[in-house]
């Protein structure tokens, strides 16, 4: 263990190690901007999902079932699977100095095949403490064939069992011998695990479940010993399991959480997969998870230079957790080991580990000095389970069915039934699927930043704040010579980067002073011609708006920087695309908000993903009176991805949520996936205009 004094020092040390994260990214307005949101997001939540508001004994004993229940639902745990049988089978076995190995695999759910070691003492008397340790990413591959990260970490698994424990090695999804998928959203695109909410975090959480469950049957463990360790990925596999499930008695949880400061605002989520999140859904910090195994025993292990769980978090988070511990009156149960090092399984580590369990499980001396620490000694193919791997296995697709989607809803009976299900809907959007949206709104000031015209088109452009620190502008064109108050209607079009480009090439040689950045623009004197010429006709007004990170406030930097961004969002508990949702319902207000235009009708248009995100803007704002929306992707499993929103409705539910509030014109050459709005607005008897689907234009040329 390390004092109090010392540990200090070794934080402040620790600040000289330059972390590889995050990518180095240009510095430009956009990025700073990006940067900034990160700050103020992880303040609100250290203030709002840690442990501040726990302050006596009663609070946390209140709080903790619902934080369980929340932790769950965040894993893609709630419902808890059903505990199908595990069809546990021994492949074969053989015998070590002092130990005996029997490998096996079970099926955490039909399918779902969990590979592994079991270590067992090679004298047992009476049942054993017994520790389950999952492993972190070792990759051993050898002549293409994957022998399981349970091998790279077998030598735990010898000296618990050298040493009277019973030891469970499990394999990972990601790195088993059955080789599935942690990088859905770190590298493969997987974008629809964040709409799914699926995270394989809870898969790992339920094969630790289900091992236990597994290791109950054997006659060799003691049940009321339940101990689980493991480093880095495993690390953070020990804190699902000990937080759920209360069987644990002791965790060693090693290199495996840190603060949300250090994954988001300083960069550390790009060195991890998804397996190391929870859905963020409640927007929690990581100090609520740990305190879960509170008063259980519980030792936070971490190197001082690791660059991927920076010290300083981990540190945070073990004063947070130790205030739980202090008031439940079991300091004495909540340790800290720091070791020289960098994210390695070093051997100091792997002995606080030891030490801990010792003690905890077998009740050994404090002082008591173990004998050298663990070494490696047997050969892959030893603890190898499978000489072919099985042709039911689901390890490989088990992302597409882990977490079900909502199945498809039938056309309701009755006006009655639909407002029950729209109303049931609505809800699960507010608290499931944005609840990262600000909670208080502050007033729209709306600053006009500079105005001209020219060949008969007077553009304005204005900036506004959606919410503090997030500064965007729109733009306002319509035919010189009018007042605001003589247009008939505004049409506000919801820009995506195409839209972007599209709006450049049209007015950028001519306004160009009134638009801060602009890509390589190709000028289209035809597309302004018709512009003009529109507005010749009309007393109409048309509206650009780039939501965050397109356009004026893009984020630059490479394919896999953006792709970090993105994954950053859904650990604060949104996703880019719900934030724009927020930026469009915030436009809609500003727009509003300018002399003359308060009663003024206001159409809402956008295409491609911005569609999805108007349509979902004008559930949640009044006085919208007509959506066109182009290209709208049929689902979210290739559409934006909102935060579990596959759990509760898709895009044509969206559709006839919004039919039902304002004119909805979908311009689509496919009909079929819009059955569902086109039945309600018939069973809802909506006049006739209130809802088409039109071919596109280009359909019909």
């Amino acid at each position: 263990m390390v004092c109090m004094k010392l540990l200090l020092w070794l934080i402040l040390v620790s600040g000289l190690v330059a972390a590889p994260y995050p990518e180095k990214t240009p510095d430009t307005p956009g990025n700073r901007m990006l940067q900034g949101y990160w700050e103020r997001q992880v303040r609100e939540i250290e203030m709002t999902g840690g442990l501040t508001d726990i302050q006596t004994v009663e609070d946390w004993k209140a709080k903790v079932p619902i934080y369980r229940q929340q932790l769950a639902e965040m894993l893609g745990l709630s419902p808890l699977p059903e505990r199908t049988p595990l069809m546990a089978t021994k492949t074969g076995g053989f015998s070590g100095d002092g130990y005996r190995v029997e490998n096996m695999h079970y099926q955490a759910v039909p399918g779902l095949y969990v590979t592994a070691n079991l270590y067992l003492p090679e004298k047992i008397d009476k049942p054993a403490p017994t520790i389950l340790y999952v492993c972190g990413h070792a990759n051993v591959v050898k002549d293409g064939v994957s022998y399981g990260n349970k091998t790279g970490y077998h030598h735990h698994g010898v000296w618990f069992a050298q040493h009277g424990y019973v030891c469970l090695i499990i394999d990972t999804v990601q790195l088993g011998e059955i080789r599935g998928e942690h990088h859905g959203t770190y590298s493969k695109g997987r974008w629809w695990w964040f709409s799914r909410g699926y995270t394989p975090a809870g898969l790992e959480a339920w094969a630790g479940i289900r091992a236990l469950d597994y290791l109950e049957t054997r006659s060799e463990v003691d049940k009321t010993r339940f101990g689980v360790t493991g480093r880095s990925g495993g690390g953070a596999y020990s804190w699902w399991v000990a937080a759920l499930d209360e069987r644990i008695k002791a965790a060693a949880p090693t290199a495996g959480v840190t603060s949300m400061k250090n994954h988001v605002a300083d960069g550390c989520v790009e060195g991890h997969c998804d397996c190391m999140f929870y859905v963020n859904t409640y927007r929690w910090d990581y100090d609520r998870l740990v305190a879960l195994v509170a008063p259980r025993a519980l030792l936070i292990c971490n190197t001082d230079k690791d660059p991927i769980f920076p010290v300083d978090g981990v540190f945070s988070i073990y004063q947070n957790v130790r205030r739980i511990y202090s008031l439940l009156g079991a300091e004495d149960k909540i340790g800290l080991q720091v070791a020289e090092g960098p994210h390695k399984d070093v051997q100091p580590l792997n002995n606080g580990a030891f030490h801990w369990f010792e003690r905890q499980l077998k009740g050994a001396d404090p002082m008591a000095v173990l004998d050298e620490g663990a070494k490696k000694s047997l050969e892959p193919e030893q603890l190898q389970v499978f000489k072919e791997l099985p042709k039911d296995e689901k390890n490989t697709t088990m992302d597409q069915t882990f977490v079900a989607k909502a199945p498809t809803p039938a056309v309701p009976l009755s006006a009655e039934d639909w407002s029950k299900q729209r109303d049931a809907w609505m809800t699960s959007l507010k608290d499931k699927v944005f609840a990262g949206w600000p909670h208080e709104a502050a007033a729209i000031v709306v600053s006009k930043e500079g105005s001209s015209e020219r060949d008969g088109i007077r553009f304005t452009a204005f900036d506004f704040e959606p919410e503090p620190g997030i500064r965007l502008r729109f733009y306002l064109t319509h035919r010189a010579g009018l007042r605001a108050e003589d247009l008939e209607l505004i049409a506000l079009n919801v820009l995506d980067a195409e839209g972007w480009q599209d709006f450049c090439n049209t007015y950028e040689s001519r306004f160009a002073k009134h638009i801060e950045t602009f890509p390589n623009t190709n000028k289209d004197d035809a597309a302004f011609d018709s512009e003009k010429k529109m507005f010749e006709t009309f007393k109409w007004g048309m509206a650009y708006i780039c939501p965050r990170g397109i356009g004026p406030t893009e984020w630059t930097g490479s394919e896999k920087a953006q792709t970090q961004r993105l994954r950053r969002f859904y650990l604060l508990g949104q996703t880019v695309d719900s934030m724009r949702v927020w930026d469009i319902r915030r436009t809609v207000q500003a727009v509003k908000q300018i002399p003359g235009f308060e009663k003024t009708p206001l159409w809402l248009q956008g295409h491609r993903d911005m569609a999805a995100d108007a349509l979902y803007a004008s559930l949640f704002e009044e006085g919208i009176t007509r959506l066109d929306l182009h290209d709208l992707p049929v689902s979210h499993d290739i559409g934006p991805a909102y935060l579990n929103v596959l759990r509760h409705l898709d895009l044509p539910q969206a559709a006839a949520m919004a039919a039902e509030r304002t004119r909805l014109i979908i311009y689509s050459t496919d009909e079929k996936p819009w059955s569902y709005p086109d039945a309600v607005v018939k069973l809802l008897k909506l006049p006739a205009k209130q809802w088409q689907i039109r071919k596109p234009a280009k359909a019909d040329e």
